[in-house]
């Protein structure tokens, strides 16, 4: 009687192992990169832009302090950043800003980021043209300054 129970524990325990292990791996592809994304610090380069209208459909002024994505990252997102707030520092000087996404560029590099330019000078010089290095991250959706 001892065997026989010994014998099904093996083979119930060796069972939910194989099971274990045959289950299939998570698809790569159906992990949401969106919500991924706004855990991540970027690192990437800073310009500035006059602003308008921007791609999320809402216009802004040049004292507002807006950030442009780069395009692929906002279609790769669906555009699911628009309005979320983003902390950009500056790595040279240490200085730190929050910016509302509210359009794309274009002719941006992944990571890189396009700023007005009040929320530029607030980071570096007008006149310097490019942060080569800043770093930055999402806020999380609900937070406003």
């Amino acid at each position: 009687m001892m065997f026989f129970r010994a014998a099904c524990t093996v083979l119930a325990t060796l069972g939910l192992i194989l099971s274990a292990l045959g289950a299939p791996a998570p698809n790569v592809d159906t992990i949401d990169a969106v919500h991924l994304e706004k855990r991540i610090t970027h690192t990437g380069r800073g310009t500035w832009f006059h602003v308008g209208l921007g791609n999320c459909g809402k216009w802004n002024k040049d004292s507002d302090y807006i950030v442009a994505i780069s395009k692929d990252l906002y279609d790769n997102n669906k555009a699911s950043n628009c309005d979320q707030y983003v902390e950009i520092t500056n790595t040279d000087n240490g200085r730190t800003i929050h910016a509302l996404t509210r359009d794309s560029c274009p002719s941006c590099g992944y990571y890189d980021l396009d700023l007005s330019p009040d929320a530029f000078k607030a980071l570096a010089p007008l006149d310097q043209g490019v942060m080569k290095k800043m770093k930055w991250h999402f806020m999380n959706r609900n937070w406003h300054p």
